[in-house]
């Protein structure tokens, strides 16, 4: 069983998800991301908006 929170998945908040691949996790974290945005949560909005800059920088992800 895998545990991430949306925070550390470079959302806002401490909701966790709980599965048993990454990939159950990635799709809970989509789906909970939409939900947030059409709520109009602007701690996520400004979370996904830093997300969506941070993938336009190709050296942002560089460590």
């Amino acid at each position: 069983m895998k545990i991430m929170t949306c925070k550390q998945l470079g959302g806002a908040c401490d909701k966790e998800y709980h599965a048993k691949t990454f990939e159950e996790i990635a799709d809970m974290s989509k789906k909970h991301g939409r939900e947030m945005y059409e709520k109009g949560d602007e701690a996520h909005i400004k979370a996904m908006k830093k997300m969506m800059e941070l993938m336009d920088d190709p050296d942002a992800m560089k460590m």
